[in-house]
């Protein structure tokens, strides 16, 4: 079985679980950022069951949505159309690390590109890069490790810092501006149903253009 064969079984097959495995909601950074920019075009990398794309599109973004699992494609499509904004997004299946949606962004999302399946995050991030427009944003949301209340992590799932994020982005001296580079807290609904604290990073950083 190939990587991307056996990453998509996996993911695949983590959706199959069950009829909601995200909350639905908009990624609370995206919500909180993307508020103050114009709409126009974006990217959702990892669109999972389609918050983001959703919300974004609500909001009269224009969005192509990435995702690896075509058993989260389909549901987040069935959730878009019940939004009313089917029209809006573009749902495309990507092994990211393989294939990558074509063109430019004014908004470059990547919100939690974690998987125990294997990703090549860094090369994934670049490209994320590349695809932001002159005058565009690239904004990266990750967690900084694994719930101090979860048992038996799975191993293998690097957690870089925000500063490690934008470091191997490689990115070209004089062309971007740095927005937010920063570590933060954020709650977290635990297994026993109790909210926790978990550590999150976020990198929004501003092509210059």
């Amino acid at each position: 079985m190939s990587h991307d064969d056996a990453n998509r079984e996996y993911w695949d097959d983590r959706y199959s679980e069950s009829p909601h495995v995200w909350s639905g909601k908009a990624n609370a950074v995206l919500e909180r950022e993307a508020a103050k920019l114009t709409p126009g075009r974006a990217l959702d990398l990892g669109a999972g069951e389609g918050g983001d794309a959703i919300w974004l599109a609500s909001r009269g973004w224009r969005v192509t949505a990435a995702d690896i699992s075509q058993v989260a494609l389909d549901r987040a499509a069935s959730h878009a159309a019940e939004a009313g904004v089917a029209d809006r997004v573009d749902w495309q299946r990507h092994d990211l690390g393989d294939t990558f949606p074509d063109g430019e962004y004014d908004l470059v999302s990547a919100q939690f590109l974690h998987s125990p399946a294997g990703l090549p995050r860094e090369g994934i991030l670049r490209s994320a890069a590349r695809a932001v427009a002159p005058g565009g944003i690239l904004l990266i949301g990750s967690h900084a490790g694994w719930p101090s209340w979860m048992e038996n992590p799975p191993e293998g799932v690097e957690f870089p810092s925000p500063q490690e994020t934008v470091a191997g982005l490689e990115l070209a001296d004089g062309e971007w501006e740095t927005l937010i580079c920063a570590e933060h807290e954020r709650e977290q609904r635990k297994p026993d149903g109790t909210t926790g604290i978990r550590m999150d990073n976020t990198v929004m950083l501003r092509r210059k253009g």
